[in-house]
């Protein structure tokens, strides 16, 4: 059974919204069903701060084991952050998706488009949970 923490939110892709203090900037990564899904993590590509992406639009990619896979923004806004850590370390997305394993902070064009996404219970749901 996958870890889907109740203080995110989701999308249909396995990208979770995680709050920080700054209501309109986000962190973004990909959820732990999704890191499960993909196997072992080798390699993350990640956009550079200041890049601005559209709800859905793919901003990287992420490399496993198994299978290449796009990383979709999952609302408009500009990158503030990118973890640089996973550059070296890859594996911190299997190990904790939802901690270390962030990818990219944001900052929302529209903050209360968090509320457009997957709550948890609807997020459960879909992986079949």
């Amino acid at each position: 059974m996958s870890n889907v923490p109740d203080d995110l939110v989701y999308t249909a892709e396995h990208e979770y919204v995680a709050a920080t203090d700054d209501p309109a900037i986000v962190r973004v990564g990909i959820s732990d069903y999704a890191q499960g899904e993909l196997g072992d993590v080798v390699f993350v590509t990640l956009p550079k701060p200041g890049e601005h992406f559209e709800g859905h639009q793919s901003f990287g990619t992420i490399e496993a084991v198994k299978a290449v896979s796009e990383l979709y923004s999952p609302l408009a806004g500009t990158v503030t952050a990118v973890n640089g850590a996973l550059e070296k370390d890859p594996g911190a997305v299997n190990r904790d998706p939802y901690g270390d394993g962030w990818m990219i902070a944001m900052r929302l064009d529209d903050p209360s488009a968090r509320h457009t996404l997957l709550a948890p219970a609807a997020y459960r749901t879909h992986i079949g949970e």
